[in-house]
């Protein structure tokens, strides 16, 4: 089994084995104990082969917590259905604490929903679970399932963790168009990433041809105003790694300046937070 990428669905396994590894620590800040039943070897090999392990392990880290407080806050505005697009190897409903009337649809290819029903066939989520394998490349399958996870809800939640940045800026404007299309899609989470932070060093870029980040919109959130939604709350890494208290490694030189946001001022920390964060949108 080797650690290449070869498809945007092989990044899963990678996302899935930090959170492994973040589960066996005495102090983590979550736990998933379903997250190396799923990564298995091959999330183990991909995340040995890249570099910058560390230091993307921290993030995930941070992105995986700030994105359970979104959710959260979403449910007490009242959500009673939640829609996964791109859902990859995520367990939120199996370790987070859910309403067990809350509605929770994943969606993502069909090798990947086999996958993920083969492996968590005996484990049993904590609210209405449904997966749904469909391509969510393929907008008119899109606006269908669109149309059947709304068409009983009253306030949705659509969660694109990791997905945003793999789509081109047409795709990602198509895909805003046919969430805002449906009246009952009121929220919507997103982790967002200035055009600097967007950037992938060379190593990376080579090891991930097979899933290369397309998002190329200067302004992430006038991107998504324009065609609808609008910032609700926002949590940014910085601000995240804080509340959990945990620090970035020592990797020069990334982590160094995420160090720097930390310690900064206020003024000068909320400007720098706008490069990489978490963010609930609401309709407009």
């Amino acid at each position: 089994m080797s650690g290449e990428i070869e498809h945007v669905t092989d990044t899963a396994f990678w996302v899935a084995s930090f959170r492994a590894l973040e589960s066996e620590r005495p102090d983590a800040a979550f736990k998933d104990p379903l997250a190396a039943l799923l990564a298995g070897e091959k999330g183990r090999k991909i995340a040995e082969s890249m570099a910058g392990a560390r230091l993307m392990g921290f993030i995930m880290v941070v992105r995986t917590t700030a994105i359970d407080k979104l959710i959260l806050s979403a449910l007490e505005r009242g959500v009673d259905t939640v829609l996964n697009l791109g859902a990859g190897l995520d367990t939120r409903p199996y370790r987070m604490a859910l309403p067990t009337s809350l509605r929770w649809f994943e969606a993502d290819f069909p090798s990947t929903i086999t996958f993920k029903n083969d492996k968590l066939a005996a484990e049993q989520p904590r609210c209405a679970l449904e997966r749904i394998a469909v391509d969510l490349t393929d907008r008119a399958a899109r606006q269908a399932l669109l149309a059947r996870v709304c068409q009983d809800a009253r306030r949705v939640l659509v969660l694109t963790e990791g997905v945003i940045n793999y789509l081109h800026d047409d795709e990602a404007a198509r895909l805003a168009e046919d969430l805002h299309a449906q009246p009952a899609i009121e929220y919507w989470i997103q982790d967002y990433y200035s055009e600097q932070a967007r950037r992938r060093r060379p190593a990376w870029r080579k090891k991930m041809k097979a899933a290369p980040f397309l998002f190329n919109a200067p302004d992430w959130f006038d991107f998504f105003e324009k065609r609808g939604f609008r910032v609700l709350e926002k949590i940014g890494v910085g601000e995240e790694a804080t509340r959990i208290r945990r620090r970035p490694p020592l990797v020069i030189p990334r982590s160094l300046m995420m160090l720097a946001m930390l310690m900064m001022p206020k003024k000068l920390r909320v400007q720098a937070e706008n490069s990489l964060g978490y963010v609930l949108l609401e309709r407009s």
